[in-house]
């Protein structure tokens, strides 16, 4: 039986906000790989803004030892077990603008990578799964709910309701947010209930089994409380066999307890009037400047432009789900229309070696640069006309909404949180605020790209469009509002 989806109320009042502790293997600024950090580090300043006691719990991956070991003071030390082997667990505690964060610390986990992939990954969080549970009477705060974020962190509403459910632990509620369905942890049984002595009664396809393997991210989906994902339209679509990865049986079952919630960006941070990495700051009512620092990326570049010729950005992973071949598909026509182009990203090799090229064979009329470079990222974000993302599924995109904020207007795909952000021009109404195509086809795309380098050319459209996207309230302020409800919501069942 199908059933309805809810979609995420912002109400402004909650009664007795419960206390939350947010779990995730990274969380910007301590850790990132990618935007599940911003998300979980801005979501957390924003629930505190609205009177939670909302706390983190991480890794202590190297990367953050290095830098807040002397920051932070140690709180308790005490062993798990995981796979039959006493495990050490040290928990240190640091306060970021007034949020206590709890690092995990072992060395032999978290010393290297953040995700060492295989099944060691599979070790390194189950591993903090139980560590993170059993920390949980030795912290000095009793939360009563539990937000955990993807697969890495999924197993906790399992363990909570089949291993601790007479436990203090037991009372806490939890809410599993996938951010990206694509990804699940997947590990053979045995090794899986090696980990986490799970019972062989839960290797079947009501709970954790899928295609004889142990899922992680399904165990979170069948037993949390709350499931919410990062975008109305993703929600709708993981029920659907194109977009659930083999889980939309199981997400259907729980449609009920779904929500889709849609991201939002730090809006201090990504701030065209105060961003200090790009040379002119600006903002709506100066326009002019967006120019200076479009000329002043042309010339950091390198790229053969004039001033006046459109450019188009991308910052993104290089990656098939990103659109990558589409772009491949077109790329001559594209600059054929007199665009140029400028890319920064990493990711797949065949990828990197395409853009890297893209210099020498097009005579300078486009570059793409493989590395990562946030302040790179910013001056694209702030000097580029358009900028493409044409994903082959976005469960909430950020990149998008960063280039709303900048007043650079999006090509994109109508999938996911791009549907739900980008909305397209028309220019008989005057309405929309920036460009977007439905299938996903390199020519579909290719006339979407023309049609705006047609607005391009008329400054009055081009102005009011940009206008447009700098005026959307991009914050996670709503964001959060919701996310307060189903946390009220998974408190009271």
């Amino acid at each position: 039986m199908k059933r309805a989806l809810q979609e995420a109320p912002a109400e402004k009042k909650m009664k007795a906000p419960p206390p939350v502790l947010m779990i995730g293997a990274e969380c910007a600024p301590f850790a990132k790989t990618g935007g599940l950090a911003d998300v979980i580090g801005t979501l957390t300043r924003e629930l505190k803004a609205l009177g939670f006691d909302a706390r983190l719990m991480l890794p202590f991956h190297r990367i953050i030892k290095d830098r807040y070991r002397d920051r932070a003071r140690h709180l308790v030390s005490f062993s798990v077990d995981i796979g039959g082997r006493s495990q050490y667990v040290g928990i240190e505690q640091y306060d970021w603008e007034g949020i206590p964060v709890y690092f995990i610390d072992n060395e032999h986990y978290f010393g290297h990578a953040i995700y060492c992939g295989g099944n060691f990954e599979g070790e390194q969080y189950a591993y903090f799964s139980r560590a993170a549970i059993e920390a949980l009477p030795m912290i000095g705060f009793e939360p009563r709910i539990l937000h955990v974020n993807d697969w890495h962190t999924a197993m906790i509403p399992m363990l909570l309701k089949t291993q601790y459910d007479r436990l203090p632990q037991g009372r806490c509620r939890t809410v599993l947010a996938i951010h990206n369905l694509g990804y699940q942890g997947r590990f053979h049984f045995g090794f899986a209930s090696h980990l986490l002595g799970i019972e062989s009664r839960y290797h079947h396809p009501d709970n954790i089994e899928f295609h004889g393997d142990a899922n992680f991210l399904k165990g979170g989906i069948v037993f949390a409380d709350k499931l919410v994902t990062v975008s109305p339209t993703y929600a709708r679509e993981i029920l659907t066999a194109y977009y659930g990865e083999g889980l939309e049986g199981i997400l259907a079952i729980r449609a009920d307890d779904l929500t889709g919630i849609l991201n939002g960006i730090d809006t201090t941070d990504f701030d065209p009037a105060s961003d200090p990495s790009i040379p002119y700051p600006y903002d709506a009512s100066s326009l002019s400047e967006k120019q200076k620092n479009k000329e002043s990326l042309i010339a950091e570049l390198g790229l053969n432009l004039p001033g006046d010729a459109p450019l188009i950005g991308m910052v993104t992973r290089l990656t098939k789900q990103k659109g990558i071949d589409l772009v491949q598909r077109v790329f001559d026509e594209i600059l054929a229309e007199g665009a140029g182009f400028a890319l920064v990203g990493t990711g797949d090799s065949a990828y990197e070696h395409f853009f890297r090229g893209a210099a020498r064979r097009t005579g300078g009329r486009a570059v793409g640069v493989t590395q990562f470079n946030d302040p790179l990222a910013r001056r694209i974000y702030a000097g580029c006309d358009f900028f493409l993302m044409p994903s082959l599924f976005e469960p909430c995109g950020l990149s998008q909404m960063i280039a709303l904020r900048y007043g650079t207007l999006p090509i994109v795909r109508a999938t996911g949180g791009l549907r739900d952000t980008v909305f397209p021009y028309n220019e008989y109404s005057d309405e929309g605020n920036g460009f977007s195509f439905e299938n996903y086809n390199a020519h579909d795309m290719l006339h979407t790209i023309r049609y705006a380098l047609g607005v391009y050319k008329n400054r009055e459209r081009l102005d009011s469009l940009r206008l447009r996207a700098m005026s959307r309230d991009l914050s996670f302020q709503k964001s959060a509002l919701a996310y307060a409800k189903i946390y009220v919501d998974a408190a009271g069942k």
